[in-house]
Parts: C-alpha cells; sequence; structure tokens
C-alpha cells in the first residue's frame, strides 16, 4: 500500500514538472506546399529568365489570406447570455368507495376467523373507501453570461470549392503554474476578410472555440471525483 501510494505522488510530483504547454493536433498550423526547385520547373516547363512557374507573387493584389497556409487574424468577440426559469406545479386527490352490496334482500355481514366473540366482530360487511393525495412542487432558475474578447492569428487548412477557407489555429501561453490555450477553428468567407486581413468571430461559420487551462490554478478551481458523485444525477438522493 505504501508502494502504491509513493508511485502515486511520484506520478503526481513529475507532472507537476512538466509545465510546457501542450500542442492540439486538431488545431496544429497548415503550411503550403513546398515549391519544386527552379532547375526542375525549367525541365518540365519553359519559364522565363526573370520570372520562374510557381514563384509568382501578387505586386498589386491584396495580402488576404487566400492560400493554404496563409495566415488569417481572427478577431475574438464572444458575448453570451442566457436565463432559464421553470416552475411546476402539480395537485391530484381520488376518493373511491365502495358500498356494502345486496344480495338476495339482505346485506352480508360475518365475522372474522379466529377472532374471540368478546371482541364483537361479527358485523363487518364488504364496504371498502380508498382515497390517496398528490402533491408536488418544483422550482428551477439559472442565468449564465459569457464574455471573450481579443484576436488570435490563425492559418487556412483548406480552400473549399466554392472558395470558402477552412481555418483553424491555437495560442498556448505559459503562465505563472500552469498553461493558458485558446483554440479556435471554422469556415470563412473571403467578402468577410477586411483589408487589414482580419475577421470578426461573429462570422465565422461552424465555429469551434475552445478557451481553457491546465496548472495549479486550474486543479483549484476544479471539483474533485468524490464531491462531483454527489451532485451528479446517478446520486439516489
Amino acid at each position: 500500500m505504501l508502494r502504491v501510494i509513493f508511485l502515486t505522488m511520484l506520478m503526481v510530483a513529475i507532472a507537476g514538472c512538466n509545465s510546457a504547454p501542450r500542442r492540439d493536433p486538431n488545431y496544429a498550423a497548415s503550411y503550403p506546399a513546398a515549391h519544386a526547385p527552379v532547375h526542375a520547373v525549367q525541365q518540365q516547363t519553359a519559364s522565363g529568365s526573370i520570372y520562374q512557374a510557381g514563384y509568382d507573387f501578387a505586386w498589386f493584389g491584396d495580402l488576404k489570406a487566400r492560400r493554404v497556409g496563409d495566415v488569417l487574424t481572427i478577431q475574438l468577440s464572444e458575448a453570451t447570455t442566457a436565463s432559464k426559469s421553470a416552475e411546476t406545479s402539480l395537485t391530484r386527490n381520488q376518493s373511491s368507495t365502495i358500498t356494502n352490496p345486496t344480495l338476495l334482500g339482505a346485506t352480508p355481514q360475518f365475522g372474522l376467523p379466529g377472532v374471540l366473540p368478546l371482541s364483537n366482530t361479527d358485523n363487518n360487511t364488504l364496504e371498502s373507501s380508498l382515497s390517496s393525495d398528490n402533491d408536488f412542487s418544483g422550482e428551477s432558475e439559472a442565468d449564465q453570461s459569457n464574455s471573450l474578447t481579443g484576436q488570435i492569428a490563425v492559418t487556412v487548412a483548406e480552400v473549399l470549392p466554392n472558395g470558402n477557407l477552412v481555418v483553424r489555429g491555437e495560442k498556448r501561453i505559459n503562465l505563472n503554474q500552469g498553461n493558458e490555450y485558446v483554440k479556435i477553428s471554422g469556415i470563412v468567407r473571403p467578402v468577410d476578410i477586411t483589408p487589414l486581413n482580419t475577421v470578426s468571430s461573429q462570422q465565422v461559420a461552424d465555429a469551434t472555440i475552445v478557451y481553457n487551462g491546465d496548472g495549479a490554478g486550474a486543479d483549484a478551481n476544479r471539483i474533485g471525483w468524490i464531491s462531483r458523485f454527489f451532485v451528479s444525477a446517478i446520486f439516489p438522493f
């Protein structure tokens, strides 16, 4: 038992020493395809003495992202507010009575078997009654507000057939006793990109925005697994 505790403490200590930010492959940067060497291009196609095929540069075009590997800056301007209130009240009253029936002009009466006559139980009938009352009242209210501002540079991962750009990127910040991660992916229309090569996060389609962290600060703000069980839906009480 002591060996297991020691190994557990050693693993926790080793994990705490590794404070380098982790890279998420789902938000990894995309790089443009490598150009073929100049002499190989010259052997395949006839090129001029100054301009080589595949090495063009738009001197008079804008600098907006349009190809795989191009960098685009996304302005984060997310703000959400949600409020929900519910109230339920249920009341149900039920009463049933069965009178003593009349059989051949007489109402049956009987005594309880095994009971002494001194108890005076010889006048029992078949009359029965049943009643029940149910009352339920419930009320819930939830308010949530989130805000995220800033900017993050992403790269173009794919150019769709209609010209839209699939972008993704990640920003990793190493702070004292922990790391902060900002991740985003989605689809951007070229017409929404400003002349400064920026686009608002509200104009990113199919957007996935993640902001989280790890380290001592995040661990202190995270509920333990035993406490999580007592507040979960599977707790029977």
